[in-house]
């Protein structure tokens, strides 16, 4: 039991491996298989930590190990979705490039300020996933994507500003920290509450 969580997350290096697979091969009824496979990843990210805290086997190894793998499993999806879709990207260019380094920028944060990537695995950054998984289905389905994308967009660069601004604010590396209100508080020394389900 204690292995499914570690399972769980490493079962998500491949599914976002077999999506680039189906793209560069041009697989049949490749959006359906793509959003099956995004779907599944989807929640293996759900159900790792959640099983994890049940099994209180919830540790900083595996809350980083489930960042960086989360990490990987979305460049896959976006380099299957670039094959398939290179118009939306090459349209898009510019707003890509900046969400990618504030999202680059947040990791530098980290390691400058405490030698380790982050894992804060915030409820905005949550809500974020939710919002891509959305936009990566539209522009699977029809290799474009107008009003989610912007939506998509302006939240991924104000959660990617909110883990800037937790950062900034901790004084010693922590994961699960749900918002900056939160981040402040542990700065205060006081305790927080994580929700059993989504953090801890």
């Amino acid at each position: 039991m204690k292995h499914i969580p570690i399972a769980l997350i490493y079962s998500r290096l491949l599914i976002g491996f077999g999506i680039i697979l189906l793209s560069v091969f041009r697989i049949s009824h490749y959006s359906f298989l793509a959003i099956t496979f995004l779907s599944l990843g989807l929640l293996t990210d759900i159900f790792d930590g959640i099983i994890a805290r049940r099994l209180n086997i919830s540790s900083e190894k595996l809350r980083r190990l489930d960042s960086a793998i989360d990490q990987v499993f979305f460049i896959s999806v976006a380099v299957a979705t670039y094959i398939q879709c290179p118009d939306f990207f090459k349209a898009n260019l510019i707003k890509l490039i900046v969400l990618g380094a504030f999202e680059v920028s947040t990791y530098v944060l980290s390691y400058i300020k405490f030698k380790k990537e982050i894992a804060t695995h915030s409820i905005g950054a949550k809500i974020w996933t939710l919002t891509i998984f959305a936009t990566l289905v539209e522009i699977m389905v029809h290799c474009e994507s107008v009003v989610l994308f912007e939506i998509c967009f302006w939240l991924g660069l104000a959660t990617r500003l909110e883990i800037l601004a937790i950062v900034f604010t901790l004084k010693r590396w922590t994961n699960d920290v749900p918002t900056i209100y939160h981040a402040i508080k542990l700065r205060q020394g006081k305790e927080i509450k994580r929700n059993k389900l989504f953090n801890g």
